[in-house]
């Protein structure tokens, strides 16, 4: 929470401009139910903050103040995280301008109505319909008043116009720290990634948020990696599964030191004879005893989510995509008697490839 301290000590008439939506502690988690906008959407606000106070400029510019600190010829690593995109979606008012919600297609992964929505989500285990419904929740940062049900969608257009304004914040960010590293001469032996941490739903299938959903709305997020020029790798575009888990690897192998065992990952291909096989997603986690655990394997085209057995499943459900055909995930195949033999063979390939658990497991953490 470094941002609001830094608004409060330097720029205190713009505090009420910053939303924070959760106030984090082992003990309690409470999450705004704010609405605004033009259309009153959940957790929207016009923020009358400053764009250059705004946390998108601020990360960019702690980053470059790290950088003057590093001597010319000094080896350095930097993570640079950004809170956006993300809820609340509440870009500097100054920057409205750039997208006009008005002007948006509802996402592709919408149905286009509350009944279709409804309709695409009875297919999926249960959970998701009775997300959909507020009949449960399954996400803590989600406002316990928000029925996803009930999003208009013209809310939808509004949360997205949001999100690529500060996407476009970004991007700009971004730039003045690339040119601050070109202009140090750092450029032509830099590896620069940019990726995030997990996707957002967006509309898709009615729904907001982030939630335990194996879907390429959550689970295939951007990634890029320009290596250093220096390095000459040749390969322009690969297309091959790979996961978060390889990040840390490919920084060892960039840095030129070993990979620990103990790494579930490997670096990161840079040529198209590195094919890899198999991508696996793991999920557990509790909120309000609706407890949920299940593993994804992507392979062949495949999205296949087997569910283990908890007190809110049986252990048989599952969901079964297939991506080429069904890019937006509407039709799980788990149940149909066509793709038995598939879903059996992707499940144990699936739990052949987990990784071990850990021996001591850390504890859960409860939130009330």
């Amino acid at each position: 929470m470094h941002y609001p301290k830094w608004l409060k000590d330097n720029h205190p008439e713009e505090v009420d401009g910053y939303f924070l939506f959760g106030n984090y502690s082992t003990k309690q988690v409470t999450v705004s139910s704010c609405r605004g906008g033009n259309t009153g959407a959940v957790q929207l606000k016009h923020n009358p903050i400053k764009r250059e106070h705004y946390h998108t400029d601020w990360v960019a510019d702690r980053t470059i103040d790290f950088l003057d600190t590093v001597k010319t010829r000094e080896n350095w690593f930097v993570w640079m995280s950004f809170p956006d995109p993300h809820h609340p979606w509440d870009p500097p008012q100054s920057e409205l301008h750039r997208v006009n919600w008005r002007d948006l297609k509802l996402p592709p992964g919408h149905g286009g109505s509350v009944d279709k929505n409804r309709k695409i989500l009875s297919q999926k285990p249960r959970h998701w319909l009775e997300w959909f419904e507020g009949k449960r929740q399954f996400n803590f940062e989600l406002p316990k008043t928000f029925v996803p049900a009930d999003m208009t969608n013209d809310q939808v257009r509004e949360i997205d116009a949001m999100t690529h304004i500060e996407n476009e914040l970004i991007d700009e960010a971004m730039g003045r720290v690339l040119a601050y590293i070109e202009e140090r001469g750092w450029d032509e032996d830099t590896d620069i990634i940019f990726t995030t941490d997990h996707g957002e739903l967006q509309g898709d299938y009615g729904l907001l948020f982030k939630g335990p959903a194996h879907v390429d709305s959550l689970m295939r997020v951007p990634m890029i990696w320009r290596p250093a020029p220096s390095a000459r790798v040749r390969a322009k575009e690969l297309e091959t599964p790979v996961g978060h888990v390889d990040l840390a690897p490919t920084f060892c192998d960039i840095a030129g030191v070993p990979v620990p065992e103990w790494m579930q990952g490997k670096p990161l291909p840079t040529t198209k004879s590195d094919r890899r096989e198999r991508v696996i997603t793991e999920w557990e986690d509790e909120y309000h005893g609706n407890h949920l655990k299940f593993n994804t394997v992507y392979r062949d085209g495949y999205i296949c989510t087997a569910y283990e057995k908890t007190k809110y499943y049986e252990g048989t459900e599952g969901e079964l995509y297939d991506v080429n055909e069904d890019p937006r995930q509407w039709r799980n195949l788990w149940d149909l008697r066509k793709y038995k033999s598939l879903k059996s063979d992707l499940v144990a390939d699936l739990k052949d490839n987990l990784s071990p658990e850990r021996k001591d497991p850390l504890p859960r953490l409860e939130m009330v």
